[in-house]
């Protein structure tokens, strides 16, 4: 019997997989999205940026959102693990910042959500499905998968976006992946009720707390009222090493580092776990090509980095778009779409390689001691800011600045800037 051919197969139903198949659905296009899990599943990575809300509104799902009261996210806060220093990132008020509010979002609901509204849109969507290969042909690709109750299944389309994750489909089939050689990290992480927030606005914000070489995150998923608990993701990102090192129950690590750290422990201070604590490797790594003959990868199968910034399901859901553009081009014109996919590659790459240096230098003093003291000069703090908002095709006024800040970075290793700081106990 043939197998019918679809417009596009698109692997994985996360973020980035939602939104490729909801903006192929709405072109009118044959979409099927293949999703190992059952939704709703738990998943990490609960804080978004700002310049998420323009890709929401192009989608249609803003007002889906909206209705699900997500805490609202203004800003975002660094403070030093000892106590001693912090510092805060308002997004309205970056001069440079065109989007300026977020969500922070439970992913197994906003997941969900994003599923649910790419089929209301004409995604065929089939859940507990797992891709085990893919074969490219001239004209087609044929996916191979197993169904739940083993039977192996064949789909066929013109294209395959790989949405996979960390997954890395097709990357791992292809031997494309490429570790970072120094960001061989660990998460551990789970949920919170009782965290004490700030007043007001900054309730919402995430909270990112650095200490020698490790650091964590706050991410209030409910921000609590008089009868209900504010609940926070809290989690702890540490090298892999350190933590096979301790020959300790993940429970007493994390609790460790809670003691060591002041901001955290505070806020924890009258806080009980709801949920078990997770591990996952947290290695960032990027592949060699982000597309092969008729398959195009997007966000976490196109190259994964160090969550501090919280920019893995926006770079997702931009590469999604962008991805499912590259492919309707390449229907419309009944191409293979290697010039379309080749411009994709060549503009992800651009907007990822801002994070990736960006996360690098976090994991320097130097970058930690300017960055705590933003100044207005030369508009570099809100050029910070903009790229901490999503802001990643800010044009050459914002990549002069940032590349004049990475090097002041390269400066305050040699000659004190501004004032230097310490991870070590602050004196009595």
């Amino acid at each position: 019997m043939a197998v019918e051919l679809l417009d596009a197969v698109i692997i994985g139903g996360g973020p980035g997989g939602s939104c490729a198949a909801t903006r192929l659905a709405r072109a009118g296009r044959r979409v099927l999205v293949l999703e190992q899990e059952h939704f709703p599943r738990f998943h990490v990575g609960e804080s978004l940026l700002p310049y998420n809300q323009a890709i929401f509104e192009e989608l249609g799902v803003l007002p889906v959102l909206e209705a699900a009261g997500f805490p609202r996210k203004c800003g975002a806060q660094f403070h030093l693990g000892n106590g001693s220093k912090g510092t805060g990132f308002v997004f309205r008020q970056g001069r440079f910042t065109e989007h300026t509010e977020a969500f922070q979002v439970e992913r197994s609901k906003f997941d969900h959500l994003l599923l649910r509204h790419a089929e209301t849109s004409g995604a065929e969507v089939r859940e507990g499905v797992c891709v085990e290969r893919i074969t490219a042909g001239a004209d087609s690709v044929t996916v191979t998968a197993q169904d739940e109750s083993g039977a192996s299944r064949e789909f066929s389309a013109r294209f395959v976006l790989d949405a996979s994750g960390r997954g890395n489909v097709t990357g791992n089939q292809e031997g494309l992946r490429v570790p970072h050689p120094k960001l061989k990290k660990l998460a551990i992480f789970g949920h919170f009720e009782g965290v004490a927030l700030d007043p007001g606005e900054p309730a919402g914000d995430t909270v990112i707390v650095r200490l020698d070489n490790k650091w964590f995150w706050l991410i209030p998923l409910c921000t609590g009222d008089a009868t209900h608990p504010a609940k926070v993701s809290v989690g702890l990102v540490l090298d892999r090493d350190e933590f096979a090192a301790f020959q300790q129950p993940a429970e007493e690590i994390f609790q460790h580092f809670v003691n060591t750290s002041l901001p955290v422990a505070q806020r924890l201070n009258h806080a009980r776990r709801v949920s078990p604590l997770h591990v996952t490797s947290d290695f960032s790594y990027r592949n060699r090509s982000f597309f092969s003959h008729r398959v195009v990868r997007v966000g976490d199968a196109a190259g994964f980095i160090d969550p501090i910034f919280s920019s893995g399901v926006f770079l997702a859901m931009f590469s999604g778009k962008l991805g499912a553009d590259a492919i309707l081009s390449g229907l419309a014109a009944g191409t293979d779409a290697t010039r379309e996919f080749t411009a994709y590659e060549q503009r992800l790459r651009s907007a990822m390689q801002l994070y990736w240096e960006m996360v690098e230098n976090f994991y320097t003093t130097p970058f930690m001691e300017l960055f705590l003291e933003p100044r207005a000069k030369l508009g570099l703090a809100a050029a910070v800011n903009a790229v901490l908002a999503g802001e990643l095709e800010g044009g050459w006024r914002l990549r002069w600045r940032m590349r004049l800040f990475f090097l002041l970075v390269k400066l305050q290793a040699k000659f004190p800037l501004v004032p230097r700081i310490s991870f070590g106990p602050v004196p009595a």
